[in-house]
């Protein structure tokens, strides 16, 4: 009975010595040292990565059975397991961490492993005959972990960055129409927190939206970046274990399993030991974080109070803000997006120190930049999603209390300047301030201006206008 309840297992072997792997299962022996190996994290690869290493495996099977390196049964039945892999089965087969040592080579058997023994079972074989197909020889021909795990890594960052892109987007044109919701509400404006001059609740908006629209420009434009790959360069850049018709064939196979334009570097020593692609695609990463974030501190402090803040937007109400304060509400979603954007600045520290850190002909370090820069992608992409749908798309504007501010405020006084000089506007804005008395009426008492003078000069909707002062000294 006991024997019964025992897993099946089979007998695998590698140049380490021989362990003994779940007969059931398709992954193999490098598979699960690794698995012993690294318990780093808990996490496992990305599905992205795996279909993208899927698409290569593909890739290269079609180009290996063109230059008659592999056998047409081989290579339709690894081309039928990849095709499955891209469609999402075998998922749990996948057992590696996302962080691991070797520079993803346990990443890349991992999938050798399985398309090997799925190509196994589709040829009528038993799992584990590598006889049949071989996890190196077959599946991984004319290929090495170091061109095909910087390859993955650039078809995933792309893959992941379209999602991102269209929701800035969305963003961005949410932003805008808010900014046409708002346009006619006058505000103060505010410098180091302090009051400044008059503007547009709406141009507050409306910059926000231009910000976003130029972080999708930075997006799409390093992209580009990510279209060069090294399939081809195997170990170094030499091409060893290569032929020239996989060499030359490689690159516009994948392009038409993957959809995306690649190109082959011009030079693949280069391409296969720097990494600077990928430093460059988490400073657009971390540029646009930083924006998000920026953009949330405001909206926060516009939205503080409700009645001890600033208060002249209110964020929608999406969940009790404490646990001891009754009828409290938080500002949650600017909170949680200020803390992706943290995430997302780590993570670029993290990929800039591992690209620094490769030497010679190769960077050891591919994984960790991998996860910090799938990691970035993918939270960004739910933070803006949730931003753009639980916060922005609902704020309202608190209209009287921003004039209510504005009138109460000093700052008009700036548009005095022209008209009485610094001096004079600086004391009537600390004698408005220390005693109550409007700074219109503190003008008109001194005999400074005359009062239809002074109602276009002071008028706020006026001072929200770019070329206020020209305007205003052709008017009077």
């Amino acid at each position: 009975m006991k024997k019964e309840m025992e897993k099946e297992m089979r007998t695998e072997s590698d140049s380490i010595g021989t362990l003994e792997v779940p007969a059931d299962a398709y992954y193999g022996v490098q598979s699960l040292r690794a698995q012993r190996n690294f318990p780093i994290t808990g996490r496992r690869l990305y599905p992205e990565f795996i279909r993208n290493m899927a698409r290569i495996k593909r890739a290269a099977a079609i180009t290996n059975k063109e230059s008659g390196r592999l056998s047409p049964e081989i290579a339709l039945a690894i081309e039928s397991a990849c095709n499955e892999v891209i469609c999402g089965m075998f998922t749990s087969q996948f057992i590696v961490d996302g962080i691991q040592g070797g520079a993803g080579t346990s990443a890349n058997m991992n999938m050798n492993e399985v398309i090997a023994n799925r190509a196994i079972e589709l040829l009528g074989g038993r799992k584990g005959d590598y006889t049949i197909v071989h996890p190196n020889d077959h599946v991984n021909m004319c290929q090495s972990t170091n061109d095909v795990i910087p390859t993955a890594g650039k078809l995933t960052a792309l893959d992941l960055l379209t999602p991102l892109e269209k929701n800035l987007t969305s963003l961005s044109k949410v932003l805008m129409n808010k900014s046409k919701e708002f346009d006619h509400i006058l505000k103060i404006g505010r410098t180091q927190l302090e009051d400044a001059v008059p503007m547009r609740l709406g141009q507050s908006f409306h910059a926000y939206s231009v910000m976003i629209s130029r972080d999708c420009h930075r997006i799409r434009e390093v992209r580009k970046e990510l279209l060069t790959v090294n399939m081809g360069a195997t170990a170094i850049g030499t091409a060893i274990n290569t032929t020239p018709c996989y060499l030359s064939g490689i690159v516009p196979n994948l392009s038409a399993v993957t959809g995306y334009p690649l190109q082959q570097a011009e030079d693949l020593f280069d391409a296969t030991e720097n990494l600077d692609s990928f430093v460059t695609v988490s400073g657009v990463l971390k540029t646009c974080a930083m924006d998000l974030s920026k953009m949330c501190n405001d909206l926060r402090l516009l939205a503080s109070g409700p009645r001890a803040g600033l208060g002249e937007i209110t964020l929608p109400a999406m969940q009790n803000g404490s646990s001891i304060m009754p009828g409290k509400v938080n500002p949650v979603i600017p909170e949680v997006v200020s803390q992706v954007a943290f995430r997302v600045a780590g993570n670029d520290i993290t990929i800039a120190m591992a690209a620094e850190a490769g030497q010679m002909e190769l960077n050891a370090f591919e994984p960790v930049v991998f996860y910090s820069l799938f990691e970035s992608i993918t939270a960004m992409t739910q933070a803006v999603s949730t931003l753009t749908g639980n916060c922005v798309t609902g704020i309202t504007a608190n209209e009287k209390h921003c004039q209510l501010l504005l009138n109460s405020s000093v700052g008009i006084t700036t548009a005095l300047c022209p008209y009485i000089g610094y001096k004079e506007a600086a004391h009537l804005a600390k004698e408005s301030l220390a005693s109550g008395i409007p700074v219109k009426t503190l003008v008109l008492k001194a005999g400074l201006l005359k009062e239809d003078q002074l109602n276009q000069i002071l008028d706020p909707a006026n001072m929200t206008e770019p070329r206020y002062a020209e305007k205003m000294a052709a008017a009077i």
